[in-house]
């Protein structure tokens, strides 16, 4: 049984052969098959928390097994060598390069909820929440195309993408600092969204120019930096988010999802409140024509 272990290898890259002439080499598999691991634990364990959270403070729980479950399947699909195709390098050496659009896929759906995660610990609008996530899926189709174009052009799509991704920076420092303050948690949502700021508007854009932009470094090389800052942004930010949410107050936040829209059972809505005494007045208003003495 130990022999039969110790000979176990990584066979993806012969079942799966790469594509181009930069490509993916085995011990990038490796490192991305790690990644996974970490991905599907984390994701093991919140799914598992879910079941001893407080009925009703289970909103998070949710949001984040769809970005894990969404990294685990595309860490598993580009560690098997799947999900890519050969683009022509617009940089450096010439050349055909492996892209794996796979990791945009990603991307695009993972952030979406983490997005909306934070969107609701600020208590910002709906409005503000879609505006933000619809900036996400922006920023990264544009990355997407830029990274399949094959000349120099690619760096338009690059200046684009990061416009997008700097309107999404400003929204969640500033829009959600305001509400948050409203709310008493400023100190935890800054933290989350200046977590998330520092990676996806500075290192985010490095390592796409190093990677599939400027070709600067390899397949795999490019894998590590990406896999190390996903890491950071799903698994990690997933565990400190949930820890943070068991010293929050769910109806001070207005997590309730209720008739009068997110709010707590019970708390004071203001259109509520107004209603409540409109229809109160009219109830114990004299009949027309009639007067009280």
């Amino acid at each position: 049984m130990g022999v039969i272990l110790l000979d176990r290898s990584n066979d993806a890259l012969h079942i799966n052969p790469p594509v181009g002439k930069f490509h993916l080499v085995v011990h990038g598999s490796d490192w991305l098959w790690a990644v996974t691991a970490v991905y599907c634990i984390v994701l093991i364990a919140i799914i598992v928390s879910t079941y001893f959270a407080k009925q009703g403070e289970k909103i998070f729980h949710y949001l984040l097994t769809i970005s894990l479950l969404t990294g685990s399947v595309a860490y598993f699909t580009m560690a098997s060598d799947l999900g890519s195709t050969a683009v022509a390098t617009a940089d450096n050496d010439s050349g055909t390069r492996q892209i794996f659009y796979a990791r945009y896929i990603n991307w695009f759906v993972g952030w979406t909820p983490i997005i909306l995660s934070v969107g609701l610990v600020s208590g910002v609008s709906w409005a503000t929440i879609v505006y933000n996530i619809a900036l996400s899926w922006a920023w990264v189709a544009i990355w997407l195309a830029g990274a399949m174009t094959g000349t120099t052009y690619k760096w338009g799509f690059f200046t684009f993408g990061l416009l997008a991704n700097f309107l999404l920076s400003a929204s969640l420092l500033h829009t959600g600092s305001v509400t948050a303050k409203r709310l008493n948690i400023t100190k935890h949502y800054s933290s989350l969204a200046g977590y998330l700021v520092f990676f996806w508007l500075i290192l985010y854009p490095i390592a796409w120019g190093c990677d599939d932009g400027g070709n600067e470094i390899g397949v795999t090389s490019g894998f590590i930096f990406f896999g190390i800052l996903d890491l950071f942004t799903v698994p990690f930010l997933a565990i400190g988010l949930l820890v943070l949410a068991n010293t929050w107050d769910y109806k001070n936040l207005n997590l309730y999802f209720t008739q009068y829209g997110r709010v707590p059972s019970g708390g004071e809505f203001q259109e509520r409140i107004q209603k409540e005494k409109a229809e109160e007045a009219t109830a114990t208003a004299p009949p027309d024509g009639t007067q009280t003495v």
